[in-house]
């Protein structure tokens, strides 16, 4: 039951924070956006149509069609992201004003803001529907992540949306966009900079007590053998965070100038307790 209010809050506050990215950065400023969004707001400018209830029919519409594809919780956290996505739309509509010329903010704040709020929509299984259905489906089928498959859709329909808002609008539409998919990626798939370390070393024994003493970090011990001696060979393998770093390269350099090692980006830990280091 905890879970599912953490959840739902997060589609909620997904939800409004999207609608003002949309509301007060974009709109205002004459950008567009891709997805069923820029096609939303491509509809306000032309037409005038409210771009609440444009976004609600178009994303029920494409979410029905690609239900199949989703499992049972995913479907009902979409509707009920679809749901409050057009009313805060609805209710910030007027909230934003021009930037002036200082349009380039103005598409920082939007990636930031839509960014956040889908990021946070997709972290806890949801989606917005429409684009997002679709770059879900891209990613089951072609394994991309779900901010590159947003990126490509949404390229697609600001090159379309040149014929309405212009070049340059379209230009910084893109840095919005791109700002936005990054921002994504970072939510959904970790916003904290890990590292894997793989260290081989004749002093092992030494740093792996560094490591667990020192540093207050879990290690684990892989067995490797040489190429070309064939000989055995200790890897000490851990988990560090990215600041954690310069501690490391310390106690390499104290105890053991010539060990190898080799550091990898973590994208994201299915662990408890990760982050809690034990007591030095």
């Amino acid at each position: 039951m905890q879970r599912k209010v953490i959840d739902y809050s997060a589609l909620i506050i997904g939800s409004f924070i999207f609608a003002l990215g949309i509301n007060y950065f974009a709109i205002p400023n004459m950008l567009s956006e891709g997805g069923v969004i820029g096609i939303t707001i491509i509809t306000y400018y032309l037409f005038e149509w409210s771009p609440g209830l444009v976004s609600f029919v178009l994303n029920l519409t494409l979410i029905l069609i690609g239900y199949k594809f989703f499992s049972k919780k995913t479907i009902v956290y979409t509707l009920v992201t679809i749901v409050f996505m057009s009313i805060f739309l609805e209710i910030t509509h007027s909230w934003g004003e021009p930037l002036g010329n200082d349009t380039l903010l103005a598409a920082l704040f939007a990636g930031v803001f839509v960014g956040t709020g889908l990021g946070m929509i997709f972290r806890v299984g949801g989606t917005s529907g429409g684009a997002t259905t679709l770059a879900r489906l891209l990613q089951k089928m072609l394994g991309w992540s779900v901010g590159k498959s947003m990126l490509i859709i949404d390229i697609t329909v600001i090159l379309l949306s040149v014929f309405v808002i212009g070049k340059e609008k379209a230009m910084y539409t893109l840095v919005a966009v791109y700002v936005g998919a990054k921002i994504i990626d970072k939510i959904v798939e970790g916003a904290d900079d890990r590292k894997a370390v793989m260290i081989i070393s004749k002093h092992q024994n030494d740093i792996r007590k560094e490591l667990l003493n020192k540093m207050g970090r879990g290690v684990t011990i892989l067995e490797g053998r040489g190429g070309y001696t064939l000989e055995s060979q200790a890897i000490l393998y851990v988990i560090i965070n990215k600041n954690e770093i310069v501690q490391l390269r310390r106690i390499l350099e104290r105890v053991d100038e010539d060990a190898y090692v080799t550091i990898n980006n973590v994208q994201e830990i299915f662990k408890k307790g990760f982050k809690e280091k034990r007591p030095r």
